[in-house]
């Protein structure tokens, strides 16, 4: 099915309107396996303009991928007001060095304005926060959009592990690409080793494996799951986007 649709938009679009999930479900049957740059590319002509991904500026390897598979595709940062500076300013080197269009997006409120209102919703109400500032905006965003790819990987918690390469998103409406779920630790660290070029957020050197924003976000000690630093001490693993 894919192979005769890879060049053909046109039919991709039919199948996707026909059903959307025998669709989603087959393309991943077709491209589990398959190389990142190949994922990348069946949906830069499968998709055009419609094609979107959404970085979070850890280790920036999707952005990167993807600057090499479908240059000038659109690229979502959701900027919550609570990063860590080292974090937007991975964001800054990304928009000026891949050749990537970086649209950063913004909650409606400030976090002046937000805690004003709410106080620390991160500390009392993490789930809403969470909701407010982050998938919210990045909700509205990907309206528009027909398909978008994201930098999640099987091996980075259970709640991931089986992270399909292509799925439909029915809270979004569109098809939701991991072009790099099969990815190791090993495997970035290979591709960050061949490609010095790609750029990395400087907490990932000081401890901190998974990058949230700052008040949530801890570094982990030697032999910790990687994302035993995000809502330390609480239930909480996830922000929303991807439940």
């Amino acid at each position: 099915m894919i192979g005769s649709l890879i060049s053909r938009p046109e039919d991709v679009a039919a199948a996707l309107e026909e059903n959307p999930e025998a669709f989603a479900a087959e393309a991943n049957r077709v491209l589990e396996g398959a190389d990142p740059l190949t994922v990348l590319g069946w949906a830069g002509k499968a998709f055009g303009k419609s094609l979107v991904i959404t970085a979070s500026m850890g280790d920036t390897v999707l952005a990167h991928l993807t600057s090499r598979a479908v240059p000038g595709t659109d690229m979502l940062f959701v900027d919550t007001g609570y990063h860590f500076a080292e974090t937007i300013g991975t964001a800054s080197a990304v928009q000026h060095s891949y050749p990537l269009r970086m649209l950063s997006i913004r909650p409606k409120e400030s976090v002046q304005e937000h805690e004003a209102q709410r106080g620390k919703l991160w500390q009392t109400n993490p789930d809403a926060c969470c909701a407010m500032r982050k998938v919210a905006p990045l909700n509205n965003a990907l309206r528009g959009y027909r398909a978008w790819a994201t930098g999640l990987r099987r091996s980075e918690s259970e709640a991931r592990a089986n992270t399909p390469i292509v799925q439909w998103d029915a809270k979004r409406d569109l098809l939701k690409l991991a072009p790099i779920a099969t990815w190791t630790d090993e495997h970035v660290e290979a591709y960050q080793d061949a490609h010095p070029e790609v750029l990395s957020n400087p907490l990932l050197q000081m401890g901190y494996r998974s990058i949230g924003c700052g008040p949530c976000t801890r570094a982990v000690a030697p032999g910790e799951d990687a994302r035993a630093g995000r809502w330390a001490g609480r239930a909480k693993s996830e922000c929303g986007i991807h439940l």
